[in-house]
């Protein structure tokens, strides 16, 4: 599947991984979020110095750690900066080609980090209704006659 149609993030690997990682996963997440920019700036650089030897390690890394979060676009735009760099090494060649994706990149991590961050924020509303309230807008409280 080419990377523009991955899904942002799949909310089942999400899921697992906040499971495995338990109390670890804000932690991670947090490192997810520093690195990723390092990442993408040191692609940006090696883009404009056109240096395809440079685009390898921090895609490969950013492509692992955004799997982990289940960030399926960002890490199959990362895998595909990854593999084009890889094979301009074996060919001696300029990355050129991988101009409109890197620039795709960035903007990506935002929209993606803006999501796993409202998922993993501890205030979101994900509370089921207190024992003896009603959600029906109807009377609060026990006992309250209708």
């Amino acid at each position: 599947m080419p990377y523009q149609e991955a899904e942002l993030v799949n909310w089942n690997e999400l899921t697992r991984t906040r499971t495995e990682l338990s109390s670890a996963f804000l932690r991670i997440l947090g490192y997810f979020r520093e690195d990723g920019p390092k990442a993408i700036s040191a692609i940006e650089q090696a883009i404009r110095e056109r240096n395809a030897v440079a685009l390898v390690t921090p895609a490969h890394t950013l492509k692992g750690e955004a799997a982990q979060f289940g960030a399926n676009r960002l890490s199959a735009i990362a895998e595909h900066i990854e593999t084009v760099a890889r094979r301009c090494v074996e060919t001696r060649e300029d990355p050129d080609e991988l101009i409109e994706i890197v620039v795709a990149l960035r903007p990506c991590f935002t929209e993606t980090l803006a999501l796993l961050d409202r998922d993993s924020n501890p205030l979101v509303a994900r509370r089921q209704p207190a024992f003896g309230r009603r959600t029906d807008g109807g009377p609060q409280g026990f006992g309250r006659a209708v």
